[in-house]
This record gives structure tokens, sequence and C-alpha cells, in this order.
């Protein structure tokens, strides 16, 4: 999730989310959009905001599919999974057993704060879908990328673009971080902090950002996904209020998120 001001919060202004906003908009080089992309710990790029590319080679196979050819895309419906051949999601085994940790010492004294907000955002995803997060405390002490004991690490940095970041189902371990900037802790009212965990762990169970159903939200990104509703949803907690979003609120589950995320885990 990007680091907004206040008017892109409430979704006065407009801002690139990453991707071709129209046909004719000049496609950039593959070096213009590596420098445009933010080079995140280890050997991972971050695009469209908060979404994890695994390496230069990941980075290029990206930008040949979906930006050097032009992929606008046309607009469609509905809360989307990722897609390539076939769903991005969760095993029916693995799906209730999404393991995490959450690292002591990366948060500190935030430490209870981001227990309690990952707390509430899973419940969300929980109450509507057949998944279970759980958070392996036996980890925290030793919470990182390298951590085998856990489907996925959840730690604090600083200085970051986004307020926070994910990954899908399909990267590997060390990519497998849910990464939440310290200036998540401030001031980004009117979204919170669970709410911003919701949005990420929406993209950890396989879905994309809603407003890439559409070319007219301004924040086309690329055509790997699938509608899993029949209607496209402004305000779900997949859309960006800066892409031609409607809320104007915290960041929280719609009835077609709920609908959605039922289809792909019934």
């Amino acid at each position: 999730m990007r680091k907004l001001s206040m008017a892109l919060l409430a979704g006065v202004a407009l801002v690139g989310c990453g991707g071709p906003e129209a046909s004719e908009t000049r496609i950039p080089s593959f070096e213009e959009f590596k420098a445009s992309a933010i080079n995140d710990e280890g050997n991972v790029y971050v695009v469209n905001g908060d979404e994890a590319v695994e390496g230069v080679e990941g980075l290029q196979a990206y930008y040949d599919n979906f930006v050097a050819n032009g992929d606008v895309g046309a607009t469609q419906d509905g809360l989307a999974v990722y897609y390539i051949g076939g769903d991005i999601k969760w095993s029916s085994t693995q799906k209730m057993n999404l393991t995490y940790c959450i690292s002591s010492s990366s948060f500190g004294t935030r430490y209870s704060t981001m227990v309690s907000a990952m707390n509430s955002a899973t419940a969300a995803w929980e109450a509507t879908a057949s998944v279970n997060f759980v958070h392996s405390t036996t980890y925290d002490s030793n919470c990182t990328a390298s951590q085998a004991g856990v489907l996925f690490d959840v730690r604090m940095v600083s200085g970051q673009s986004y307020l926070a970041r994910a990954f899908f189902p399909n990267s590997s371990r060390s990519a497998r971080n849910v990464l939440v900037d310290s200036s998540s802790f401030g001031s980004i009212s009117p979204w919170t902090l669970t709410g911003i965990l919701r949005h990420e762990l929406g993209h950890v169970l396989g879905f994309r950002h809603e407003h890439t159903r559409s070319s007219a939200s301004g924040c086309y990104e690329d055509s790997q996904w699938r509608a899993l509703t029949t209607t496209y949803d402004r305000s779900s907690v997949m859309h960006y209020p800066q892409c031609n979003g409607t809320q104007t609120g915290d960041l929280v589950l719609t009835t077609l998120d709920k609908q959605g995320a039922r289809a792909l885990y019934p």
C-alpha cells in the first residue's frame, strides 16, 4: 500500500499506480521501469505500490509480459484472483494453516499494537472465507525472511515509499514477507493499521488490486487476473481510493469482497 497524502486518501487527487493508462502512453524502457520500481530488501522489487517481484529476472519478465507490449486491457468486473494459467491461491490444506511470525525485535515497543492489528485483519478474512491464519509466537524472537518454521514473516521497516507491502501465494519463502513501514503507526487517517493489513492480507490470499480491472481507473496494471464476482467494486478493500475509487473511510471488506473471497476459498 502506497503512502498517500490526506487528499489522496480521500480520493480527491489521482496519481499513477503502475501500468500504462492509455494505449498512446509512451512505453518506458526497461531501465526506466526498473528505476521506478522500489528495490526492497534482498533480491526483491516492489511494483504497483505494494506487490513483490523477485529479482531482476522477475522484474524483466514482468516488464516483457505487461509493460513492453503496452498491455492496457479493458474494463472488466469483480474482485479478482492472480491468474497465470490457473488461479494463484493456497491449496485446500495450506489455506487452513497460514502460519506467520511477528518480529518482536523490529517492532519493539510497537509489537503489541502490531499483534492486535494482525489479529483483527486476519479475523476479517477468516470470518468470510475458508482460511485460517496462525500466529506462531514461538518464532517471534527470530522472525526473519529465512525463518522456515512459518509460511511468512511480518517485520517493520523504515523510510520506504509504501505503508506496507505483501506477496502472493506463488512467492518463494524469502519474498513471503509482510513488511510494514514505521509510518503506518503515525497519522494515516482515515485509514488504520488494521485497514492497511486487511488490504495486504488480500494479496497474501492471492487477490489483485481491484483497480486493475478497469483502464478507466487510471491505475491499470496488467491482465494476470480472473474475475471472481460479476460487479466491479470501486469501494473494495483491494481498490486504491486515489485510483477513481469510492472508499473514503478505512479499508474494509465490502459485500462484493466477501463474495469473491468465498468464491475462491469456499
